[in-house]
């Protein structure tokens, strides 16, 4: 094998870097030199997970159990908890065995695409949307094909833009969505899913926002759509990033297939992990505090960008994002970002992650960590001169 190939020709190389880690290793960087430095770009909460999860773990190891493996599809009581969080949330009725917990939203993303598609298959994407959808797809030699989404759709797909991308083989969708927040009600979805199964489309449903709404619950497509894979995780509302943990509804014809390359590629769920996350359905008034002190963080980012005149975003229905245009100010928002970062120490991410075509022209920021750094960044903003 050449060097050539080794650094250029694989597929891997092909994929993009995901510029909101770069912007935060930058970002760690430069307050590991002293620097003052407000964290804006990555979506992570700034709180732990639950209370009530982290004495379950406690317990366990105190128990001195060996949380070892559990089966590929992971710990049945969990899967019966998450079937159970379907009904009580939603009304929905979800069987168990069509829940497999994974290794994070991320691994489930992985297993989906691996089920559902071959290389050289054609599959939608938003643009914006989340990069790691287009990279992941890129990296197993499956075509992603750009939906271009914007202000007059409320930044949601429609079928006439999944009638003019031509033959597809999938279509993954978010709501909420990253990076605008923008939720999907109950009839988009019925009818781009209603579309995708007459059109024998795969339809891969990201709903790892679910529970960080600010007008009700966004419907899922659990219990409602018997080809979509669901994928939730634990990272966001219930605020266990670090735990890596996840979980798919799977439709019966790709169950089996999702099982083997489990067993294949991950074996399992980290079992302590799973532990953590069946407690921390019973801690919701902890998180749902977090969803309030989202909301209020949503206001003053709002309101905030605005006094700095960075007031075009798209509709934050959900997830704790505010996606700018910011147009006025550059035609290059890498470079902004970097601007922002080295003169104010504000650290954001560039449209780029999230859009090929237009993004140079926005910026997100998120509000998932502490008020003072929103408060101090909005303030910084207000006054930085380009």
């Amino acid at each position: 094998m050449t060097t050539d190939r080794l650094t250029s020709g694989l597929r891997a190389a092909q994929v993009p870097p995901f510029h909101a880690m770069a912007m935060s290793l930058r970002a760690t960087e430069r307050e590991a030199s002293g620097a003052r430095t407000l964290f804006l770009q990555v979506g992570q909460p700034s709180t732990g997970a639950p209370l009530g999860a982290r004495r379950a773990v406690i317990d366990a190891l105190e128990r001195a159990d060996s949380l070892g493996y559990t089966n590929a599809p992971g710990l049945p009581r969990l899967s019966a908890r998450i079937a159970r969080h379907y009904d009580e949330v939603y009304g929905a009725s979800v069987d168990p065995e069509r829940v497999v917990i994974v290794g994070g939203a991320s691994a489930g993303f992985t297993l989906a695409f691996l089920a559902a598609f071959d290389p050289g298959d054609r599959v939608a994407v938003l643009e914006p949307g989340y990069p790691c959808y287009r990279n992941t797809l890129i990296a197993l030699g499956v075509t992603p094909v750009p939906i271009t989404v914007g202000p007059d759709s409320r930044w949601v797909p429609t079928v006439a833009m999944l009638e003019a991308a031509g033959p597809l083989d999938g279509l993954v969708i978010a709501s909420p969505s990253n990076p605008t927040g923008t939720v999907l009600d109950r009839s988009s979805l019925e009818d781009i899913t209603r579309y995708c199964d007459a059109n024998g489309i795969q339809v891969i449903a990201d709903e790892i926002y679910h529970g960080i709404t600010y007008g009700g619950p966004a419907p899922t497509l659990a219990g409602s759509s018997d080809s979509a894979v669901v994928i939730n995780s634990f990272s966001k509302y219930f605020s266990m990033t670090g735990w890596r943990l996840g979980w798919m509804v799977v439709p019966d014809h790709l169950r089996d297939v999702v099982e083997r390359l489990q067993q294949n590629l991950y074996i399992c769920a980290p079992h302590v992990s799973q532990i953590a996350g069946l407690a921390a359905f019973d801690c919701t008034d902890e998180l749902d505090s977090h969803v309030a002190r989202y909301a209020e963080h949503r206001t003053l980012l709002i309101d905030g960008l605005a006094a700095a005149g960075i007031d075009h975003i798209a509709a934050a229905d959900g997830a704790f994002y505010v996606y700018a245009d910011v147009s006025h100010l550059t035609n290059d928002s890498m470079d902004l970002c970097h601007r922002w970062l080295d003169q104010l120490g504000v650290a954001s991410t560039p449209g780029l992650d999230f859009d090929l075509s237009r993004g140079h022209r926005f910026v997100r920021f998120s509000y998932a960590g502490e008020r003072a750094h929103l408060e101090e960044a909005c303030e910084l903003l207000a006054g930085w001169k380009p």
